[in-house]
């Protein structure tokens, strides 16, 4: 369920704490201090979790300690996407490279076989000019 706490401010202003979720939200939502203690007087249970929040705030070094340990936690996910976003790529770049070697082995199997007709076509060039030389010799005879 969505709550926008703005508006329930604004609600609460009108009609104050009528029940318990008023009670929470209001909990939540608001830093006045006349509606903390209306809150208290009418939800005494309230008062325990604002005094571990006030303990918890006076005690600056555990609060750092629990922001320092949030942080190394971000980090560690950070690096850990980084890590996996460049095993992508990589893991792309290999795929396009074996692309690109079976194209440069289909173009020299290609480039063989031109070579194998070269040869071929070489070799009957070859044979019509030594049969054109004995045909000319033949005729001058």
């Amino acid at each position: 369920m969505f709550i926008p706490l703005d508006n329930f401010r604004r609600i609460l202003h009108n009609k104050g704490i009528r029940n318990k979720l008023d009670a929470w939200l209001t909990f939540l939502s608001v830093d006045d201090p006349e509606m903390i203690v209306e809150l208290i007087r009418k939800y005494p249970q309230f008062r325990k979790y604002y005094e571990e929040i006030y303990q918890l705030c006076r005690n600056t070094e555990k609060v750092m300690n629990m922001f320092s340990k949030e942080l190394q936690e971000l980090d560690k996910n950070t690096v850990q996407y980084m890590i996996d976003e460049m095993q992508d790529v990589i893991d792309e770049q290999k795929e396009n490279l074996g692309e690109m070697q079976d194209m440069i082995d289909e173009q020299k199997r290609l480039l063989g076989e031109k070579e194998s007709a070269l040869a071929d076509k070489e070799k009957e060039i070859a044979e019509l000019k030594a049969r054109l030389g004995e045909k000319s010799t033949s005729d001058n005879v």
